[in-house]
């Protein structure tokens, strides 16, 4: 009934969050799982023809078995499964983090090989992916404020990222002035500091979406 009633608001009438759900089924994770190693081998495979064709032809047939089954954001289970890594959404980048002791996000991020960039390096765009994500969970969970939006969002490329690398990430608040919240995080290799960067989100009226 919950989930009947949220996908019939309309997404102009206000932020709309999204609501926890079980849909999916056990496999849900399973699934998402796939469609990631199914990306990266498509990043990275260097096959015969004839593999390519066959590989063409089952991705076509279990597009086409999904295919009636699209649904609105709302509805879908992508981003609403509260009980998988990332909520089962496979825009992420994956990562995980909590508040340490100092108040701060810590955690880790890794780049897979399907966001390489050219010779080795993580493609720039997808960092700030990463950033834009981590900041918004860290304005969110930090300030205790659900509904905002990103205003500004800027990224110092200090060092190569690399993929398939456990990488460190730490963010916080560095002030609040009424509606906005400043933040900002680091990106790092150990002792190497990879990218930093710093943003801002402002706080949504009621309505806004």
């Amino acid at each position: 009934m919950v989930e009947d009633m949220t996908a019939a608001l309309h997404p102009g009438g206000g932020f709309n969050p999204p609501v926890p759900t079980g849909r999916g089924g056990p496999d849900y994770g399973r699934f998402i799982d796939a469609v990631r190693d199914l990306q990266d081998h498509a990043r990275a495979v260097d096959a015969p023809d004839d593999v390519i064709t066959e590989a063409a032809d089952l991705l076509e047939r279990a597009s086409a078995l999904l295919a009636p089954y699209d649904a609105d954001e709302w509805t879908t289970p992508s981003g609403r499964r509260t009980d998988l890594p990332m909520r089962g959404n496979i825009l992420s980048i994956p990562n995980e983090t909590e508040v340490g002791e100092d108040g701060r996000l810590r955690g880790w991020a890794r780049f897979r090989r399907y966001h390489l960039g050219r010779n080795g390096a993580v493609h720039g765009g997808l960092i700030a992916h990463l950033f834009d994500s981590v900041l918004g969970k860290t304005s969110f969970v930090l300030t205790g404020g659900p509904y905002q939006r990103t205003a500004y969002l800027h990224v110092n490329y200090r060092k190569i990222v690399p993929i398939e690398t456990e990488l460190q990430v730490e963010a916080g608040v560095v002030r609040t002035e009424g509606r906005k919240i400043y933040v900002d995080i680091r990106l790092s290799d150990g002792d190497d500091l990879l990218a930093d960067g710093e943003g801002l989100f402002v706080l949504l009226k009621p309505g806004q979406p």
